[in-house]
């Protein structure tokens, strides 16, 4: 018999941020893709199937006590790892990278679960792992091992925005978890000569061009470094109130490269220039600081490393996305929680949600 209370107990704050902010990326991705010769079904309609999809599972997520999770990470841990090693040998190639399976009815990125997927396994692994004085770096070693091999299996495919992003949703947890001083020096002192042999032997030319398009966005202004001028052109055009709906010339004149997707924040602000991108800001901000409230409350230690994992993904997200397309951050293929077109994107975002929902809704019975 299913617990009344946890129907009285549902964060309909959190939910409709949720909707919300989705509902305000469908109408941006429609001017975003007016401009688009139309030959199959609009992006803003398949981003509302993909939004359907996603309260589908946000249902099913929050159905089951979130404890369960903690009985089944490894296992989706493993199959998510084996996924990722069949990308590249079956993956499906496009524009130069190697990062989707094709399932005949769709198509799955097996690097987004694997956000989620990590902060599971974390939590799993801390909730039973006791800390009492911050981790040793030889404490950092399973973790780390953990961590190495899906970032490493993300960056071959190449995916080094993804790749950055679960690492740092790692790091998020473990700065929870606690970490010693002379922990956190070790590791920045390690870091260094790995910048280097990264920059030498691990990043593609596309990759290092992105890197220095950031430090000098004109060195290329008409190839490598054409995104990030053209975004910050719309970003600024828009001005105090913006051009308003339908009316930016970056967009709709198609300046603006990966306008539905990973900028689609440039095209928001084009329209609805600094007023309206505050609104937008301040939905995430209270986004994030409602999830950390719900971790705050949870009683168990699972359930709110969990909590803490999955608002450091949305955290993450938003801010790569708006500092790339502001210039503050190299260009990678970050996009913006419920906001950008992307089903895997949304799907993951919308798991991340249920999650939260489900520790919220069952903080009364532990």
């Amino acid at each position: 018999m299913i617990d009344r209370r946890l129907f009285t107990n549902f964060d309909w704050t959190l939910f409709g941020l949720t909707l919300l902010i989705a509902a305000l990326g469908v109408f941006n991705i429609y001017s975003a893709s007016a401009s688009y010769t139309v030959v199959t079904t609009p992006y803003f309609i398949k981003q509302l199937y993909w939004i359907l999809a996603g309260l589908f599972l946000v249902v099913m997520v929050c159905s089951i006590d979130y404890h369960m999770l903690e009985d089944v990470a490894f296992w989706f841990y493993g199959v998510v790892l084996f996924l990722l090693v069949v990308v590249l040998f079956a993956g499906k190639t496009s524009m130069g990278a190697t990062r989707w399976l094709n399932l005949g009815l769709f198509s799955l990125q097996p690097s987004e679960p694997m956000k989620i997927v990590i902060v599971m396994v974390f939590a799993r692994y801390f909730s039973r792992y006791p800390v009492f004085q911050g981790l040793t770096l030889r404490e950092l070693f399973y973790p780390a091992l953990l961590l190495g091999g899906p970032a490493l299996l993300i960056m071959k495919q190449p995916d080094l925005g993804t790749a950055i992003l679960v690492v740092l949703i790692a790091c998020s947890m473990l700065i929870y978890v606690g970490l010693r001083w002379t922990t956190v020096l070790s590791v920045v002192l390690a870091a260094i000569p790995s910048i280097y042999l990264a920059w030498h032997f691990l990043l593609r030319d596309y990759q290092k061009n992105r890197v220095l398009n950031f430090l000098n966005p004109e060195r290329d202004p008409l190839k490598s470094g054409y995104h990030i001028i053209q975004s910050k052109i719309a970003v600024g055009s828009g001005g105090v109130a913006g051009k308003g709906y339908l009316q930016g010339t970056q967009t709709q004149l198609r300046f603006l490269p990966e306008q539905h997707t990973d900028f689609a924040f440039s095209v928001f602000a084009e329209e609805w220039g600094f007023l309206g991108c505050m609104v937008v800001l301040l939905l995430y901000l209270f986004l994030i600081l409602w999830g950390l409230q719900i971790a705050s409350r949870c009683n168990d230690r699972f359930g709110s490393l969990l909590a803490v994992g999955v608002t450091a993904m949305l955290f993450w997200h938003v801010v790569i996305n708006m500092g790339m397309v502001i210039g503050l951050f190299p260009v990678v293929g970050v996009p913006l929680p419920f906001f950008s077109y992307g089903g895997t994107s949304m799907v993951t975002s919308m798991v991340g949600v249920g999650i939260l929902l489900n520790i919220s809704m069952r903080r009364f019975m532990f």
